[in-house]
């Protein structure tokens, strides 16, 4: 995934969940923030972000807030990308457990869930359900970073695909590199945690990839351990 005419600037605060006020050429401008999550552990007073300019010039704040530097790590925001790059890896046959497909659609329906991800290969079929990470503390890193009842009704919903002969995928493309394990956020979201390993135990598959985040780029690069038991 590529962006274009990227800008630095200084991060400063947020307002709410769809905007923040940044320091761009020592002029103090509101930017439209591309996640709406809490990411209070990376959006810090003082940190370097990346902001890509809007492709609509009516639209009242000029720039997307799209990655932000912690510490030495730069992390991809923007909760549209792993969508994109996810679908761009699997099209590619990068993603080794889902293989080779030969017909990939976005934004497919079952039951009462609109999946992000519908493929088919010969005789196979399956739904993936994408889920972007942000949140990291010394290598490890959870989602959800907020209670998510749509993600615990997605996977319940993979899980009746499962028993109607499909394959089903939760990936979850953590926004960022080196990466050393995943696990689900119990602490935050016990309901979630636990219909996630309900789901691995029905047949749903849990993948976890790291990106290679360049500030005008983002790119599905290697898996990454899953661990569904709460850490210690």
């Amino acid at each position: 995934m590529i962006y274009k005419n990227i800008t630095e600037a200084i991060f400063l605060r947020r307002t709410n969940r769809f905007s923040a006020f940044v320091c761009l050429e020592e002029k103090e401008i509101q930017v439209h923030v591309k996640n709406t999550g809490r990411c209070r552990e990376l959006l810090q007073e003082g940190a370097r972000v990346f902001l890509e300019p809007a492709d609509n010039p009516l639209r009242k704040t000029k720039y997307s807030l799209i990655s932000v530097c912690k510490r030495n790590l730069l992390v991809n925001m923007d909760s549209q990308a792993p969508n994109q790059v996810a679908a761009e890896a699997i099209a590619a046959g990068r993603i080794p457990e889902i293989g080779r497909v030969s017909l990939l659609r976005r934004e497919v329906v079952f039951g009462n869930s609109r999946f992000d991800l519908y493929f088919e290969h010969e005789n196979r079929r399956g739904f993936i359900e994408v889920k972007g990470v942000t949140l990291e503390e010394e290598g490890i890193c959870k989602f959800p970073d907020a209670p998510t009842t749509r993600g615990r009704k997605h996977i319940l919903e993979l899980m009746e695909a499962v028993k109607a002969g499909y394959e089903a995928y939760v990936l979850f493309v953590i926004q960022m590199a080196g990466t050393k394990i995943f696990y689900p956020h119990w602490e935050r979201d016990k309901a979630f945690s636990e219909a996630l390993c309900k789901g691995a135990e029905a047949g749903v598959k849990i993948l976890a990839y790291d990106c290679k985040v360049e500030r005008d780029s983002l790119t599905l690069n290697k898996k990454i351990f899953v661990s569904l038991e709460p850490p210690q």
